[in-house]
């Protein structure tokens, strides 16, 4: 009878622990799946895949901001600032359409009312297959199943550096900023940096058709751009091209297939100046941006002025995309990466080492 109550009260005891620990993630909830913040607790938020479900049920705003890497250094604190809107943050490193349209069926459980959507396009991605991520997703962040959620309540990496690190280091993520990458890559803008880092490509002589990425495009816009769209006919869908540096542009023209990148893009624009609720930007084609190295990190990463002269842009209208226009910016775009002297760039040596 003693060991019997003993197996009993250990049970109980262990019972009452884990409970303890569910009660304690989902009134804390680090990953915001059953509420917003609670006020006073110090969150950190640096997992995209595991936070970014969380926060658009659940967080108060009346726009987002989507898209890859090139879209984490805006403070989204300008866009209030400059234009009136609670815009919630929601990049994923890498974004393919698939994780667009998955992070927006969960704004569409939020039930709240969208005025503006900010959407960085890096068409390189837009290609794959229309149900691939660019990282395996947590299901179980993503559902509405309380079944699996087990795996949220009794999660070690929850415990210690969501819930008990917070507490001790007292330095709250600042939800403006979250993601971003500016203060780790301060250092590294310069066109000394980017060339240290960079391989010259070598030559491509094989023949591409000018519609080589043309049908992993369209399954995409059909499977996960669109229906998007045409779902929030009142929000204003403000969709972007970053300004990649010219040396992003050498890799295709090595390669044979500048003629197929511009056709995309031709492509992409058509499909979408249809829709009277879309507004097209296009910033590939600034040769005072894309062509100063100074301002990257390497190829495609540019710094945070940039970030927020492509925001300003959106308020003031600069560099729009419109039916009228947009054959011709491309074709500015086309002519300057043609032109440029990528010779003189690599006059020094820089980018030979490993030809």
């Amino acid at each position: 009878m003693t060991y019997k109550r003993w197996l009993i009260q250990t049970g109980l005891l262990a019972g009452a622990a884990l409970a303890g620990i569910a009660a304690m993630v989902i009134i804390v909830d680090p990953f915001f799946q059953y509420h917003a913040p609670l006020a006073g607790f110090p969150y950190q938020i640096d997992n995209q895949l595991a936070q970014n479900p969380g926060m658009a049920r659940n967080m108060e705003y009346d726009s987002v901001l989507l898209g890859s890497s090139m879209t984490v250094n805006f403070e989204t604190d300008w866009f209030y600032e400059e234009m009136g809107l609670r815009t919630l943050k929601l990049s994923y490193n890498g974004a393919y359409p698939a994780d667009i349209s998955n992070i927006m069926a969960q704004v569409g459980k939020s039930g709240q009312t969208l005025r503006q959507v900010f959407w960085g396009v890096d068409l390189a991605s837009y290609t794959g297959g229309i149900t691939e991520t660019k990282y395996p997703i947590p299901d179980y962040l993503y559902n509405d199943s309380l079944a699996d959620d087990v795996q949220y309540w009794f999660n070690k990496d929850v415990l210690l550096d969501y819930m008990i690190k917070p507490v001790i280091e007292r330095e709250p993520t600042k939800l403006s900023s979250v993601y971003s990458s500016e203060e780790s890559l301060r250092g590294c803008y310069s066109r000394e940096h980017v060339l240290a880092g960079y391989t010259i490509p070598e030559k491509n002589d094989a023949w591409f058709p000018g519609d080589l990425f043309i049908e992993g495009l369209e399954a995409n816009l059909q499977a996960n751009i669109l229906p998007v769209i045409e779902a929030y006919p009142d929000t204003q869908f403000t969709i972007f091209f970053p300004p990649y540096s010219v040396l992003y542009w050498y890799e295709y023209i090595q390669n044979n297939q500048m003629d197929a990148v511009m056709y995309e893009y031709q492509y992409f624009m058509e499909k979408l100046l249809v829709y009277d609720n879309v507004s097209l930007y296009f910033f590939p084609g600034m040769e005072e941006i894309v062509c100063d190295l100074d301002l990257y990190a390497d190829t495609g990463h540019y710094n945070q002025s940039i970030n927020r002269y492509m925001m300003e842009c959106f308020v003031s209208g600069e560099h729009r995309i419109t039916r009228e226009n947009y054959l011709e910016e491309l074709q500015r775009m086309r002519s300057m990466t043609d032109a440029y002297d990528y010779d003189a760039l690599f006059a020094d040596g820089s980018g030979r080492e490993d030809m």
